[in-house]
């Protein structure tokens, strides 16, 4: 039996930084770029020689997606995805100080080494299809977006030819329809898988999320791991508040880390921003930020944040909203 090449592997938006242990020595790191043609490159060299690999890598969601799915379907390779919390506990129990890129691939290749290796489930085909079929909606949104832009431009400006102003007129109602078609065929997927149904109902359940929004979260959430709490889903959404301070006099106002998947804070914002207006709770939470001194759009990305909490407790209980959890009302609602 041959042996088996170990990988441990620092994932990012842009690269993938690998240690790797070969017949019992540590090789040289290396880096390979975190795209289609990377993942290629790194499944060619962890298993130079025909060699088996195991990899392990944390769960990063939008950018460890694609590379566990291409590992998943190669061949000699196994994959292993964990925990971001684990891994960090495991490199705070081998009194792991520095924190790179390096010293965090060499740390996941030492948590793959001692720890029981358990081959990681790719999500089921319908959430692949259900996310790949609102990632198209969100790149027909951005084009809507332009030709929007476009005749807003050309109306006020009164120099665009009536060929070029019919043009644009018709590209848009042909994205709208083109938009209306994908998100019914969206819907009627959710529809045929009974699970992700009484998903969906019970996010519908909260004054704000529709199915078109309700549909949108499920694409993005389900392709997580079971095992991550609600402030991993923060964090992953890039809503998590990170602290600016320098010494004892600079002390910025603490703001959202956007380091995440922009297709779920996306996905959150319009939910939130009804829900403010038709949610008992959900207003009474927002109203009491502002008056904190928070200002309108902080107070907006808290009424996010706390919103994603919610949903991840509707989806792992299997319940739906309840504004009394959200936030309890003390009196009557504003």
């Amino acid at each position: 039996m041959k042996q088996v090449n170990e990988v441990g592997v620092d994932v990012d938006s842009e690269a993938l930084v690998c240690a790797m242990k070969r017949a019992g020595q540590r090789m040289p790191l290396a880096t390979f770029a975190n795209s289609a043609a990377g993942h290629k490159k790194f499944i060619g060299w962890a298993t130079k020689g025909a060699r088996p690999a195991r990899v392990c890598l944390e769960a990063t969601g939008i950018y460890s997606l694609e590379f566990a799915l291409a590992l998943h379907h190669a061949k000699n390779v196994e994959v292993m995805v964990v925990n971001p919390r684990a891994i960090k506990d495991f490199a705070r129990a081998c009194m792991q100080r520095a924190k790179t890129d390096a010293v965090d691939a060499g740390g996941i290749l030492e948590y793959l080494e001692r720890m029981p290796f358990t081959t990681w489930q790719p999500p089921a085909p319908e959430i692949l299809e259900l996310q790949a079929i609102n990632r198209r909606i969100d790149q027909l949104h951005t084009e809507l977006t332009r030709e929007k832009n476009r005749r807003h431009a050309a109306e006020f400006t009164g120099a665009s030819a009536d060929a070029i102003a019919h043009d644009i007129e018709v590209n848009i109602h042909h994205l709208e329809r083109r938009i209306a078609r994908m998100q019914e065929s969206g819907l009627q997927l959710v529809r045929r898988v009974p699970a992700l149904t009484i998903k969906l109902a019970h996010l519908v359940s909260t004054k704000g999320i529709g199915e078109v929004s309700a549909m949108r979260l499920l694409a993005e959430l389900l392709v997580l791991p079971d095992d991550l709490a609600a402030p991993q889903w923060v964090a992953h959404a890039g809503l998590d508040p990170r602290p600016y301070e320098s010494g004892t006099s600079v002390h910025r106002p603490r703001r959202i880390t956007k380091v995440g998947n922009r297709h779920l804070r996306a996905a959150l914002y319009m939910p939130a921003l009804v829900a403010i207006q038709h949610e008992p709770n959900v207003k009474a939470f927002y109203n009491k930020l502002v008056t904190a001194g928070k200002k309108p759009m902080q107070a907006v990305v808290a009424v996010m944040r706390k919103l994603l909490h919610a949903i991840w407790g509707m989806l792992k209980h299997d319940q739906d909203f309840d504004g009394n959890k959200f936030f309890k009302l003390t009196g009557k609602p504003a």
